[in-house]
């Protein structure tokens, strides 16, 4: 078993979902239900797949996660590019 706590991209993964938390605070108080939650959602998958990779035995299984966990990155990067456009981020 692999211990998260030492990937560069897990730190990095945590730090963004603190981030995401402190931004989408500030969303209009009508968005919680749609992109606050797609938001904060897409960016706890990222660290949570990156456990749970390293949690599993195959390489296989592995590099799965890490393909889940960049896809929910990817996810996130256009939630917040909309966010951006609809002014609730500068």
């Amino acid at each position: 078993m692999r211990d998260h706590t030492k990937l560069r991209a897990f730190v990095l993964a945590d730090e963004l979902v603190l981030k995401v938390y402190q931004i989408t605070k500030k969303f209009p108080k009508e968005e919680p239900c749609g992109l606050t939650s797609q938001m904060r959602r897409a960016a706890v998958s990222v660290p949570s797949n990156i456990v749970e990779g390293c949690a599993r035995d195959s390489q296989a299984e592995y590099c799965r996660f890490l393909e889940i966990a960049f896809a929910s990155l990817r996810e996130l990067h256009y939630q917040v590019s909309l966010a951006i456009r609809l002014g609730y981020i500068k």
